[in-house]
């Protein structure tokens, strides 16, 4: 019999139990979950097990299919398993040839609607998120027009951070000299200045949610930096696409740099930057291949 108030260990996790649970967030996010990760699945999911107070994992999967909690307990899950680690101007060759080659691309495609949005999909705490408003801001080249940078990611929690705006020294790692006067020292850290805060937004959504991706309208740039390396090839082609979709004749693809198209789509064109690689998508609709 267990003594009262003896701390509970989580039960250890089947092969069967693992293959539910990696079936069931693949099919749920598109996120892939290999062979190799079962450690980390059991330990941290191990936590919730034990929170919530039930014998097993296959009792966590029935709990996240059939609980009447169990669309905020998939979004717990989510939130334990995937990594959210950022900082301020991360892959800073790239930012710097979408500033001073991408930008002016885009000011002279959008110059008719004088509007301008970027879209952050998994944008995670918001560093990358006011990395671009600043880039944008500092650039000069959008003054009187509507410019807006939104943020997207699957956790909430990380999300409250991002509007929050206020951020740890952690997060200013790699930040290039001369970008300190965009924001505000305070002991709970640095805080974005409001300018470029608001030029951003952020939501909550899944990006194979088409319903809700729909929010973010038609945009001019998409940064989608090391996200794809985490979903299976069917949710990349499809999240792909959606990326196509969304952005305006013209518009750029900026992917992390351990990522690539190559056997993912053959719409959009490569677009060399000094110093990176970026994907294009065709001005003209004349010799598309979809």
């Amino acid at each position: 019999m267990r003594k009262s108030g003896a701390a509970r260990v989580a039960p250890r996790m089947t092969a069967e139990e693992f293959r539910l649970l990696r079936e069931f967030i693949n099919e749920h996010s598109g996120i892939k979950i290999g062979e190799e990760l079962r450690p980390i699945v059991e330990r941290r999911l191990g936590e919730r097990v034990v929170a919530l107070r039930i014998g097993s994992f296959r009792e966590y999967y029935h709990f996240l299919c059939y609980h009447p909690r169990r669309h905020t307990e998939l979004e717990r899950t989510m939130e334990i398993l995937t990594t959210n680690e950022t900082y301020f101007f991360r892959e800073w060759s790239q930012l710097r040839a979408f500033r001073s080659q991408v930008l002016p691309s885009l000011k002279e495609a959008a110059s008719v609607r004088k509007s301008l949005t970027v879209w952050s999909a998994g944008c995670s705490s918001g560093e990358e998120v006011y990395s671009l408003a600043i880039l944008i801001e500092e650039s000069g080249l959008f003054d009187g027009w509507e410019v807006r940078v939104f943020g997207n990611d699957i956790s909430r929690k990380v999300l409250q951070v991002a509007r929050a705006g206020t951020y740890r020294e952690s997060s200013f790692r790699a930040m290039p000299e001369g970008y300190e006067r965009f924001f505000t020292r305070t002991p709970e850290g640095r805080v974005v200045h409001p300018r470029i805060r608001s030029m951003c937004v952020f939501g909550h959504f899944n990006l194979l949610d088409q319903a809700r991706v729909a929010i973010v309208g038609q945009v001019d740039a998409i940064f989608c930096r090391n996200v794809l390396i985490y979903f299976d090839k069917e949710s990349r082609r499809r999240l792909i696409e959606s990326f196509y979709e969304r952005l305006h004749p013209g518009g750029y693809l900026m992917l992390g740099h351990s990522e690539s198209l190559l056997h993912a789509s053959t719409a959009f064109q490569l677009a060399h930057l000094h110093g990176d690689l970026a994907y294009r998508k065709p001005i003209s609709s004349q010799g598309e291949e979809r």
